[in-house]
């Protein structure tokens, strides 16, 4: 009986012993983690980077840095400053085309306050056309709201889906990948709409998705040569995300303190400068 109750007691430990390891295999998924954390009210803070190469010696450096809020679908507002950096070259050309534009870039960040088809815009570009009239910012329509990565959103559960679907590693919370654009173009509305969708076979992009112990992203850093024209574009990004989940609502500009981008049309650019928008 001894004997017997002794091999029961271990025969039962071993099972608890081995059912420990599966239940610590399990590891959170990333696009329910992201889910949790995207609800209406909440939001994330963001930093990023990315550089864009058109040709050799030719290339422009952005940085973006804000908070990014969600609502009933995602990400629906955002309120960054927004720097811009040429290289040499690059900025030796920009201001032969563009020269007082590219002077009011290089001066300091502009401030963008964005939701889904409008951005309201403050800064060196625009402050000329706001202390004429009195406001404080510039409404531009049909602008897109900026991306937290210029390749990747991850902050949109269906691409996401997709990256994990595409990787070919994961080692201790970093999952790399590869993915063609024209499949990335068919399931990212953000990817598409800045880079289109006819990019051909050899566009490619490479990247490694950084994992917290939720399962949220707190790091995203991708690479893409792309089809444009009659040459390649080079694309790097790099962000970084925190304070995930935190209670926090992105208010837009009172009316009164916004002009519209039509009534000081010659004063201000025709577009939202930079590369994010």
């Amino acid at each position: 009986m001894k004997r017997t109750i002794v091999g029961v007691a271990v025969a039962v430990g071993v099972a608890q012993l081995t059912a420990v390891p599966a239940q610590a295999a399990t590891k959170p998924d990333p696009v329910n983690a992201l889910q949790a954390e995207s609800g209406r009210g909440k939001a994330v803070n963001f930093r990023s980077t990315a550089t864009v190469t058109y040709a050799r010696g030719l290339s422009a450096t952005s940085e973006v840095e804000g908070t990014i809020g969600f609502g009933p679908r995602g990400a629906s507002a955002s309120d960054v400053t927004h720097t811009l950096r040429y290289s040499e070259d690059m900025l030796r050309r920009m201001l032969k085309q563009q020269p007082e534009e590219t002077e009011a870039l290089q001066e300091g960040p502009i401030q963008a306050i964005s939701t889904q088809g409008v951005s309201y815009v403050s800064g060196p570009l625009v402050d000329q056309a706001l202390l004429s009239n009195g406001a404080g910012w510039v409404r531009y329509r049909r602008a897109d709201l900026p991306p937290s990565n210029l390749l990747l959103e991850v902050l949109d559960p269906a691409t996401l889906k997709t990256l994990l679907r595409h990787r070919t590693s994961v080692r201790d919370g970093a999952v790399k990948g590869s993915i063609k654009a024209t499949k990335l173009a068919a399931v990212s509305s953000a990817f598409a709409s800045r880079f289109g969708t006819r990019i051909g076979r050899r566009g490619t992009v490479t990247y490694t998705l950084r994992l917290g112990p939720t399962g949220l992203v707190e790091r995203v850093t991708a690479k893409a040569v792309l089809p444009y024209a009659n040459t390649t574009l080079g694309v790097e990004s790099d962000t970084r995300f925190s304070a995930w989940g935190r209670e926090a609502t992105v208010h837009l500009p009172l009316e009164g303190d916004v002009i519209d981008k039509e009534q000081v049309a010659d004063t201000v650019p025709a577009r939202i400068p930079g590369i994010w928008y």
